[in-house]
């Protein structure tokens, strides 16, 4: 069996999440569906560094392919591309260690949320469009406190999986763009609606409706309030899987931007 790892972009609105289930349409399934077409009837896994929830896209998830084949990595890359349906695309594939692992492996991941000023006619599915003025300052000294080791229990819905809801928070980046506000998350991994729930208590603090302490007291005991404050899936996008040896990339730009890059050939992933 040989062990490919795969760069995947998707926009996910049409999608329940990326979790394989028997009746809902998800990115793991399609692209193993795809995978069954390709390889026929050879035993295949394919296995992402993390799950997405339902409408949450992907500028840069991270998924290993095993399988036994003789095909070469651009040549899995393009019959992938010619069974996938528009919205979930393949932007590299590359021969891996036999040992790697998508999820064991990753040291970190990224998160951009998107948050619009304004009603757009073309982004819709791609921001949380807010009518209520926003104090950006109040936002992002608020979001400091979510920094460093933090049980974050009150910020996730429950999952049999996860043996801890401590998580490592490395930063927190926010920028004003245009109409847009730019919120990075960058941690260890993440839980079930975790990043989602960070944003909507933020914005609550930007509407003048919730204190920095109030957010502090979210991380030192459990709540049910963040569940009621989560923010749409549409702003928000998978932005990258960082593993050993890979580079940073600090500049915080819009999904659009990162997504133009790629175009213009500027992703360039690191070779294990």
């Amino acid at each position: 069996m040989a062990r490919y790892k795969l760069y995947i972009e998707y926009e996910g609105t049409r999608y329940s999440g990326w979790q394989k289930q028997n009746n809902a349409k998800t990115i793991q399934g399609t692209l193993i569906n795809a995978a069954e077409e390709i390889f026929k009837d050879s035993k295949i896994d394919i296995q992402g560094s993390g799950r997405t929830d339902s409408g949450v896209h992907a500028i840069c998830q991270v998924a290993h392919l095993e399988v036994k084949t003789m095909l070469a990595p651009e040549i899995i890359k393009l019959k992938f591309n010619d069974l996938l349906p528009h919205d979930i695309n393949l932007l590299e594939v590359q021969k891996a260690n036999p040992k790697f692992h998508a999820r064991h492996d990753a040291i970190s991941r990224s998160y951009i949320y998107q948050i619009s000023r304004r009603r757009t006619a073309f982004e819709k599915n791609h921001v949380w469009w807010i009518k209520d003025k926003l104090d950006f300052d109040s936002m992002q000294s608020a979001s400091k406190e979510f920094t460093g080791m933090h049980d974050f229990s009150s910020f996730a819905d429950e999952d049999k999986e996860e043996k801890s809801t401590k998580v490592l928070i490395e930063e927190v980046r926010m920028k004003e763009e245009g109409s847009l506000i730019l919120i990075r998350i960058s941690g260890s991994h993440f839980l079930w609606k975790m990043v989602r729930r960070m944003v909507g208590v933020l914005v609550e603090i930007g509407r003048g409706k919730m204190t920095k302490d109030e957010l502090k007291f979210f991380l030192q005991g459990k709540s049910d309030l963040p569940a009621k404050l989560t923010a749409p899936p549409s702003g928000l996008f998978l932005e990258g899987v960082r593993y050993k040896g890979d580079m940073d990339n600090y500049e915080l730009k819009t999904a659009s931007e990162l997504i133009l890059n790629s175009l213009k050939n500027i992703f360039q992933p690191v070779t294990d």
